[in-house]
């Protein structure tokens, strides 16, 4: 599949739409009409979410003005609920469009995740949480989203 110029990975169906769906199940940290935000079973940092418009949205240039400035403040509220709930010292934030850029999932996503004590994030593998596991994640943080 592709977008103008982007080559966008060929996933079917969407996890991301069977999660919001419900279809499969994921822990789902907050949702509103616009966005939602998942706490990934792939922790490559301390409290590593997703925030993710609720339309289905291949890349970023398929999203919005509406839901971009959504997906923005929910990214803020997701990197202020971190920094809160595990005292980390920096947070990152990355989002990836087309397969050259290693987009995986062809629905815009935004990771948002506490920095390691040894500095940066993950990217090697990482062992996959449990749902009960990303369940406790989003239980820490939710004190903090406002």
């Amino acid at each position: 599949m592709s977008s103008g110029s982007l080559e966008i990975p060929e996933v079917e169906p969407c996890p991301f739409c069977d999660y919001l769906s419900g279809a499969r199940p994921f822990t789902i940290l907050t949702r509103n009409s616009l966005t939602a935000t998942l706490v990934t079973r792939e922790q490559r940092g301390i409290g590593h979410l997703l925030v993710v418009p609720i339309s289905h949205r291949p890349t970023l240039l398929h999203v919005s003005k509406d839901e971009g400035a959504a997906i923005m403040a929910s990214v803020v509220t997701a990197a202020k609920a971190i920094t809160e709930a595990y005292k980390v010292e920096g947070v990152a934030v990355w989002q990836n469009n087309g397969t050259p850029a290693h987009q995986t999932i062809p629905h815009v996503h935004f990771h948002v995740a506490g920095t390691l004590p040894e500095g940066g994030t993950e990217w090697n593998e990482v062992d996959e949480a449990s749902v009960a596991e990303t369940d406790t994640i989003a239980e820490r943080l939710r004190p903090f989203i406002t």
